[in-house]
């Protein structure tokens, strides 16, 4: 009796491991191209964004229902609700920039979208474009230096972002005396005003959304609406960014030199930081030197040392798990 349950005991033995080293060795079922489509056709899926039914730049009302203008607006609104990274990015750079053009657009009388405008031509980048215009602003030189812009060798204020955007509000000022219509104003910065007054005289018009415009100008209004829409409501193109995941305003003291600097990065070092911190926040220095032979007084950004660690920059936030722009918290994503 024994010898018989020891024979069924090495039947089972002998079952369980031909179970797991013969079986396991199958071959896995194929997947033909018709269940590899169905798959892809199930989990990915690409939706039509919102195209707003009422929208306006600095108060004037856009015509959304003229079919021209709703298919320009949507090719923006597409372009920038799925350039991801771009727009990401953009969200990124305006929490740090937004509040130092917000203030000096308010002060100047000059509508806040028009803060779009700049993100638009720039990135909020201190990019330089094919035709050679730079900073946040684009001035090219010699527009930038008309309008009060110190530009040489050493010093370029059109990467001091407070004295452009007081530029920038001089420049629109001027333009609004010319076309009395902020949308215009707008498209003045593109085209130019001498330009944009004779597409108006020529085509005998006074709207730019009835204008025949050159590609880029013509996409221009529509690029900042597009954007304006999706920074108002960012959740609803699928944005859903953490309060503590955007580049926080770094607290800094402002030190004035009136005389010359020999070498930039020995100076730097004086004030407790690097050369090139020095030049992050005063990207306007151009050169590893300042003569100032006329002894003007400059005004150097010093960062707060303990708030170049990203993690002092966010733990004082609150709800820095709260989606900016929206009430959803992070929990109720899953």
């Amino acid at each position: 009796m024994k010898k018989i349950i020891y024979i069924l005991l090495a039947f089972m033995l002998a079952f369980v491991l031909l179970k797991l080293f013969v079986f396991s060795t199958d071959k896995p079922v194929k997947v033909t191209d018709d269940d590899y489509r169905k798959a892809f056709k199930h989990s990915y899926k690409i939706f039509a964004p919102e195209i707003p039914d009422k929208l306006d730049f600095a108060g004037e009302d856009v015509p959304v229902k003229m079919y021209f203008v709703r298919e320009s607006l949507d090719r923006e609104i597409i372009v920038n609700t799925y350039w991801h990274s771009n727009t990401i990015l953009m969200f990124k750079r305006a929490y740090r920039w937004f509040p130092v053009i917000e203030p000096i657009l308010k002060k100047n009388n000059i509508h806040d979208d028009f803060k779009y405008l700049a993100l638009i031509e720039s990135g909020f980048m201190n990019v330089t474009s094919p035709a050679g215009a730079k900073g946040f602003w684009q001035f090219m030189k010699t527009t930038g230096k008309s309008y009060g812009l110190e530009i040489n060798s050493e010093v370029d204020e059109r990467y001091n972002l407070e004295k452009a955007t007081e530029a920038a509000c001089k420049y629109l000022h001027q333009s609004d005396k010319i076309f009395n219509n902020w949308t215009l104003v707008a498209a003045s910065y593109n085209m130019g005003m001498g330009g944009l007054r004779n597409r108006l005289k020529e085509q005998k018009v006074d709207s730019y959304f009835d204008l025949f415009l050159n590609a880029e100008t013509a996409r221009y209004i529509y690029r900042i609406l597009a954007v304006k829409t999706i920074f108002q409501n960012p959740t609803n193109y699928g944005f859903y960014l953490r309060k503590k995941d955007l580049y926080q305003v770094v607290p800094y003291s402002t030190i004035t030199v009136d005389s010359a600097i020999s070498s930039l990065a020995d100076f730097a070092i004086q004030q407790g930081i690097n050369y090139k911190i020095l030049m992050d926040f005063n990207p306007w220095l151009r050169n590893k030197m300042l003569t100032n032979k006329y002894k003007k007084t400059y005004y150097f950004k010093i960062p707060e040392k303990e708030f170049l660690n990203h993690e002092n920059q966010i733990k004082d936030l609150k709800d820095d798990n709260s989606i900016y722009k929206d009430t959803v918290e992070i929990h109720q994503l899953k």
